[in-house]
């Protein structure tokens, strides 16, 4: 199939598609779609529901792909944490700015137009210097890693996720001292 045709299919089944390249390694196309829920998996997703960690703490979400963002504030919120969305840096440092109470998380995309993720949260640290950072990317860790991107203290997830990844994560990062 063209790619025309792929992003067509996609697009009529309400997704997208993410690119990555990276010079001298190759391009990668990530396709998302939306899940379709079945009962096998909805009794799947009720029992995995019940066991997933959650918590109460605000988390500063910066992402800069719209339906991402949004997919990722509606499983935040799932899991019971208060969310200040945010499509670019600018945004998340304008809104943390404005936040009259404690952020306890920033999650972020790595790879943003405007900034990275890295820029964003020392630009975040000067504003909440105990903050917690979760970054994401639809790159390896590895490859993060790589480009410097990664400082001690940060902790990772692979796009995409399930919840209950999610859910670790966020606790494995938001308890750690």
């Amino acid at each position: 199939l063209g790619l025309a045709t792929v992003y067509g299919i996609v697009k009529q089944n309400n997704g997208f598609i993410n690119v990555y390249s990276e010079l001298g390694q190759g391009t990668t196309f990530r396709i998302y779609l939306p899940r379709h829920m079945g009962k096998a998996e909805q009794l799947r997703s009720a029992e995995l529901g019940d066991t997933a960690a959650s918590g109460n703490e605000t988390i500063l979400l910066t992402e800069d792909e719209p339906a991402i963002l949004e997919m990722t504030t509606l499983m935040l919120q799932h899991l019971g944490y208060t969310v200040l969305q945010a499509g670019t840096p600018g945004e998340a440092i304008r809104l943390a700015g404005e936040h009259s109470g404690r952020i306890h998380l920033l999650m972020t995309d790595v790879v943003m137009p405007e900034m990275n993720g890295r820029d964003l949260a020392r630009n975040i640290l000067s504003l909440y210097p105990d903050i917690k950072r979760l970054f994401m990317s639809g790159y390896t860790a590895n490859t993060i890693a790589h480009h410097g991107v990664l400082d001690d203290g940060v902790h990772f997830i692979q796009k995409p996720f399930s919840l209950n990844d999610l859910a670790t994560k966020l606790r494995e990062a938001l308890d750690r001292e």
